[in-house]
Order: structure tokens, then sequence, then C-alpha cells
């Protein structure tokens, strides 16, 4: 049920602009403010996509997106808020996905290590997880969480699959589109949703989402230099 990464070249021409998707306002507003104290805009060759909740919004709206000659060719990045699934996880940490994976299959992340080094930077203090992303249709609570966790995914959330699995499936032309998924955690086993301080671990992921902008910058500019 795995799906096979496109095998293939890289894109020539014109650099493509990076495509970051994720599925709340608030999210957006986080994506649109961001780059750390001091920054004015993001950078040239980055769009936001709010996508809607839940995972068939997101593969609509990104399969329209990629539709669109400019992000036809468009490296795709899945971001926004998730739930830990590790005891010890705290809100305001970061979870690199090295697969994302739902019931169609998995789908392999590229560039995870250069996105951990960069957000360390760009979020110093803050944990950096790095695994398994599985994706939900609802909420995931309690018992549920644990049992996903004995798959062997560290967190869970309803759009990241979806996200790249979308963006695989628009690469049909024998290209390598690089993908990843970066999510900030909003609960965890020892701080769900339901308990009390739900709101100051919203702020602290709201916060930590808007600063990571820098590595998701990184991210991109890797796959603008010539390979050898």
């Amino acid at each position: 049920m795995a799906a096979a990464r496109a095998e293939g070249p890289r894109p020539s021409g014109a650099p493509a602009p990076l495509l970051v998707a994720c599925a709340l306002r608030i999210e957006q507003a986080a994506l649109r403010s961001g780059g750390g104290r001091g920054a004015a805009r993001p950078e040239p060759g980055y769009a936001v996509l709010r996508t809607g909740m839940g995972p068939r919004a997101a593969e609509r709206a990104v399969g329209r997106a990629l539709a669109r000659p400019g992000l036809a060719r468009a490296p795709v990045l899945a971001t926004g808020f998730c739930a830990g699934l590790v005891p010890g996880m705290s809100p305001g940490d970061l979870v690199v996905a090295e697969e994302t994976r739902d019931p169609r299959g998995t789908v392999a992340c590229e560039g995870t290590a250069l996105l951990a080094e960069a957000l360390a930077r760009a979020a110093p203090g803050r944990t950096v997880h790095t695994g398994a992303l599985t994706g939900s249709d609802h909420v995931v609570r309690g018992q549920e969480r644990a049992e996903l966790r004995a798959t062997g995914a560290i967190a869970v959330d309803m759009e990241s699959a979806a996200t790249l699995w979308t963006a695989e499936e628009a690469a049909a032309d024998g290209w390598n589109r690089p993908v990843a998924a970066v999510r900030v955690i909003v609960d965890a086993p020892e701080h769900e949703l339901v308990r009390i301080g739900t709101l100051r671990g919203g702020i602290s992921a709201f916060r930590v989402l808007r600063a990571v902008l820098p590595a998701f910058y990184d991210w991109h500019r890797s796959f603008l230099l010539p390979r050898r």
C-alpha cells in the first residue's frame, strides 16, 4: 500500500514557488505574520494555502492549487497543529515527518534532517521530534492515541497525509516533487485538549508556528541549488 515516490529528474527552468498548506484560519494567520521578530512579510516564491479542516477538504484544495500553472511543480509542505502521541511531548514541541500515513498508504518526506536542524535554529529551546505522522478524519483522544502510537507513529493530524498524497498524485509526469510535513504539537498525552491549560498550549503553538518560517525557506532553497 506504500506510495512509491515518483522517480525522475527535477524540473528545469524557473524556480518553482513553495506551497505551504494549512487547515485553519489561525494557522494561516501565524504563517502570514511569521518569520520571527522584525520580519515584515514572507519571502517571494512562498504561497500559503488554507485548505479547511479534514482530509477531504485538504485533497480538494491542494488538487485545485496544483492545477494552476504557477504551482504545477511547486514543492509542498504541510503544516499547522497536531496531536502528539508520545508521552513526554509538550505543547509547542515540533514534529518533522519522515513519512505520512493514511489508509491509502505511505508518502516519504524529503529533507527531514535539514528541516529538523533549521527548526532548531528558528525555535531555540523547543524539542524537535522526527518520525511517522499519521492521518485521521477526526480529533484523536484517549485510548485511540495509544493505539496509533502502537503503530509507530509519533503524532497525528487530519490534513498532512492527504495533502502529501495529493501532491504526489499530481506529480504524475515522471519527476520528483519535494514534499514535507512540519507540525506543532498543541495537545499531547499529558496535555489533552479537554484539559485546563488548552488556551496556554494553543498560544504557545501559535507562537512557535509563527517563528519557524525561516526553516521552511531553508528547506525550499535547498531544492533551488544546482544538483551535483
